[in-house]
């Protein structure tokens, strides 16, 4: 079996962080392994809370994965501090990660920024450079290229500008208001659109940690970029289309929609069969 590494905060409900990553790569088909930034007390309605880890504990944390069952691809979702994001990048050179997907978490769907300037400096310095895809989303794609984002023509400006500065390939996602489910893959000299259908589902909780954590997955599982990207789209649309609704606020998606078989029956279904 293939695995998978996430380096990411927890999120106490659920649906997005290593929670949904973990979730994503078991049904994705690889052993999902996990090195936490840091807690957060969440729910649908929103985080009250944040307790990161020391850079030490990390490191300890990112020793024992890679010592002992080596991932074939590594997640990033957020971090939060210079130090961590140092730390991760320090460990990551030091074992020589391979297929390092990273989803570069430093704006809000509202358009918030939730990481500090000198942890976005740090991030862009350490860490970007090491990805072999980022996947930013339009606010955060304008963060890392200093460009706005108002058209199609403006995602591939943008995503060319990151990927020549970078050395990596971007997956530039739609949404925001531009380009729903419509994605733009940018590398080398070119780029390729991926068009997806618009799910009317309010509850998109964790969608950009599920579709990085399925790029990764399938990136593991030893899929080209561009196929990697084509299923992790296909699986997303699978869980929103699946229209969970649990929580009072922005709600999780079914990461287990395509899981079948004895051990997911309920107690009336097995009465039934």
């Amino acid at each position: 079996m293939k695995t998978v590494l996430t380096i990411a905060g927890s999120d106490s409900s659920g649906g997005a962080g290593i929670q949904a990553d973990i979730k994503t790569m078991t049904a994705n088909g690889v052993y999902g392994m996990s090195a936490i930034t840091a807690l957060t007390a969440q729910n649908t309605t929103g985080v009250t809370g944040i307790m990161e880890v020391t850079p030490a504990f990390l490191a300890e944390q990112l020793d024992n994965v890679f010592t002992d069952i080596r991932p074939d691809a590594v997640k990033l979702g957020m971090v939060s501090s210079a130090e961590l994001i140092e730390t991760i990048a320090e460990k990551l050179k030091e074992y020589r990660a391979e297929k390092v997907v990273v989803d570069p978490v430093m704006v809000a769907t509202s358009g918030a920024k939730l990481i500090c300037d000198d942890a976005i400096e740090a991030l862009k310095e350490k860490l970007l450079p090491m990805a072999e895809v980022l996947t930013p989303n339009i606010p955060e794609a304008e963060t890392l290229s200093g460009r706005e984002i108002r058209a199609e023509a403006d995602m591939i400006k943008a995503a060319e500008a990151i990927s020549r500065k970078y050395g990596c390939a971007v997956l530039c996602k739609g949404g925001h208001q531009l380009n729903d489910a419509n994605d733009l893959l940018y590398r080398g000299n070119g780029f390729r659109w991926f068009y997806g259908k618009r799910i009317q589902n309010p509850n998109t909780h964790g969608t950009g940690c599920t579709l990085s954590s399925a790029i990764a997955s399938n990136l593991a599982k030893g899929f080209d970029l561009d196929t990697s990207v084509e299923r992790a789209k296909a699986y997303i649309s699978g869980a929103l289309a699946a229209m969970l609704d649990l929580g009072a606020g922005c709600g999780p998606m079914n990461h287990a929609f395509a899981l079948t078989g004895e051990f997911i029956k309920t107690a009336e279904e097995e009465v039934r069969a």
